[in-house]
């Protein structure tokens, strides 16, 4: 009984504690990219991102678009050093531009924070920022 008492203490002491680090999370304005709704993306320089909560031993922030409606189509994405910047600029690095060929489709970036370049290794957490386009 009082290893259940005990255990009990501790679990509420644990969730009464303050959270160590803010949770790691992307924002994100398109920008002057062409508008494009012919299916056939443009070649176009990163949007400008906003960084907040990023966390601890992160050298690396790998950035990736996805079309939610349409998954499968690669719009890629880039890997930019991390130096504790809070904002990631216009220019970092070239995407396919989001460009539905009918209606608007809601388009996610993910970006990675790493502790190297690897495209699967060294993931310390990850965050998402999604938008409708046009």
């Amino acid at each position: 009984m009082r290893a259940i008492i005990t255990a009990a203490a501790l679990l509420a002491t644990l969730s009464a504690a303050p959270t160590q680090a803010a949770d790691f999370t992307i924002t994100f304005e398109w920008g002057d990219i062409p508008l494009c709704t012919t299916g056939t993306p443009n070649t176009v320089p990163n949007p400008r991102f906003t960084l907040a909560g990023v966390p601890e031993g992160t050298k690396f922030i790998a950035f990736s678009l996805t079309d939610l409606d349409v998954p499968s189509y690669n719009h890629g994405g880039g890997t930019v050093p991390y130096t504790g910047q809070a904002v990631v600029e216009p220019g970092a690095f070239k995407y396919q531009s989001p460009c539905p060929p009918s209606g608007s489709h809601t388009y996610e970036w993910t970006a990675a924070a790493k502790k190297s370049t690897g495209f699967f290794s060294g993931s310390i957490a990850k965050a998402r920022a999604r938008t409708r386009y046009p």
